[in-house]
């Protein structure tokens, strides 16, 4: 069958996700949105039925690490179906959850303890809010039951992690729904004024987060930020003075510190944990994306030993309850554990510090751009800001991309490089050049 026979099919079948499906029929001046029918993947790229490639320049929505059919990953997998698939994780246990409940705890020096698993990262965030939350009622504080984001913040698309989400287009028809949480001054560095460095801007917000906690004061259970670079808000990034300034009011004022590392985990900021740029722990810390390399759906919260005491009592009701059918699947623990395994054997970490000056050097000329500003970098992460009035310039950039068979994908106005690991030097000159190109093709159309 043709792309075209799998895309009618599944248009007629599929309801594709952060889609406004009519896009894929055309409408008004612009062709119709493509829709890519994918049939395999091989390291950094992805064929369709007919034998075209796309480079995946944004690892399929941030999660693909080590690229499509890694044979590490392939291997402990197969080795996995092999011997167990999937096990209900309560009252029953298995070796890949607790190795990787381990492992992940270690890489934090064993400051957060213990891992509770779920699927995917708005679910973690979930979680995490509900734990937040709960511990303070097991602590007879039942009135910290507030919690404050940042603005411009995303933490996911269900209604509790809508609550701490404040970007307009995702949380506002569901707004009878959500339970909307505080505000606090977002750090992001492109908010300078005349005279400012990016660490003015983070203790500025900083200042405006102790307004906010003291005015709450007794009633905000927790705060949760992306570290570093906040994704959904067009790749806004801060300085690691922000995480600092805000672990030390978090204690102060006593709540808790919520990192959300669901796009930022796992290197992709440049640290293992984008917090540890910082120096500092979270009391609560949610993974997803990256942790099972792409490969299978997986999230996990980790915790300070404190919180989890809270909730160990005899009474049932004191326990944290929250569970879902798959939690710890066995087949997404190896996946992870061949993932860390990755990290360990071909020191990742020192090898992607090269790889991002070279990622940020392919598209660093367009710092002259006139219509591209705040050209930034933070880890394997690139991106930079388009002055255009058009308001398709998304759609009509990651139309022109596709052509030239690099997967690019903007939010909004931002246009942003985030590769797997493995891209080899030619690739990432290829995502430079046709990042180039698609925005002289975007501005030009526009």
């Amino acid at each position: 069958m043709s792309n075209d026979d799998w895309m009618r099919r599944s248009l007629k079948a599929v309801w594709h996700p952060c889609t406004q499906m009519r896009h894929h029929e055309g409408g008004g001046t612009l062709p119709p949105l493509p829709l890519l029918p994918v049939l395999r993947g091989e390291g950094a790229w992805l064929y369709d039925f007919e034998g075209r490639r796309y480079l995946d320049g944004i690892s399929s929505w941030w999660t693909n690490l080590f690229g499509h059919a890694n044979p590490r990953i392939n291997a402990a997998l197969r080795e996995q179906l092999e011997r167990l698939e999937h096990v209900m994780l309560a009252g029953f246990t298995h070796r890949g959850a607790i190795e990787l409940a381990e492992r992940l705890s270690a890489l934090t020096d064993g400051a957060l303890g213990h891992a509770f698993y779920a699927s995917d990262g708005a679910s973690a965030v979930e979680i995490a809010l509900k734990m937040s939350c709960h511990y303070w009622r097991n602590l007879g504080e039942p009135e910290k039951n507030r919690f404050l984001c940042l603005e411009g913040s995303y933490h996911g698309e269900t209604v509790g992690a809508l609550a701490v989400t404040d970007i307009a287009l995702y949380r506002d028809a569901y707004a009878p729904l959500v339970r909307q949480a505080d505000i606090a001054p977002s750090p992001d560095a492109r908010k300078a004024v005349s005279g400012e460095s990016a660490v003015d801007v983070a203790r500025r917000a900083a200042f405006g987060l102790e307004e906010k906690l003291r005015a709450e004061a007794g009633r905000v259970a927790a705060l949760i930020v992306e570290p570093l670079v906040q994704g959904a808000s067009g790749m806004a990034m801060h300085d690691p003075e922000y995480l600092r300034l805000v672990r030390a009011l978090c204690d102060r004022y006593g709540a808790h510190l919520i990192c959300d590392e669901i796009a930022v985990g796992f290197g992709r900021a440049g640290t293992f944990f984008a917090h540890e740029e910082a120096g500092i722990r979270p009391d609560l810390l949610c993974l997803s994306k990256g942790i099972s390399g792409g490969y299978l759906p997986l999230s996990v919260v980790l915790c300070r030993d404190g919180i989890y005491k809270a909730f160990y009592a005899e009474d049932t009701g004191r326990g944290f309850l929250h569970s879902h059918s798959y939690t710890g699947n066995a087949l997404a623990c190896s996946a992870a554990l061949a993932t860390l395994d990755i990290f360990v054997e071909d020191d990742v970490i020192n090898a992607n510090r090269v790889k991002a000056e070279k990622l940020f050097a392919s598209i660093s000329s367009l710092s002259a751009h006139p219509a591209v500003s705040n050209l930034r970098a933070r880890g394997m992460i690139c991106a930079f800001d388009v002055t255009c009035a058009d308001p398709d310039f998304s759609r009509r950039f990651y139309r022109a991309a596709l052509e030239r068979e690099v997967l690019l994908r903007p939010i909004g106005n931002t246009v942003y490089l985030m590769p797997p690991y493995i891209v080899s030097d030619d690739e990432i000159g290829q995502l430079g050049s046709v990042a180039k190109e698609a925005l002289a093709e975007a501005l030009a159309a526009g």
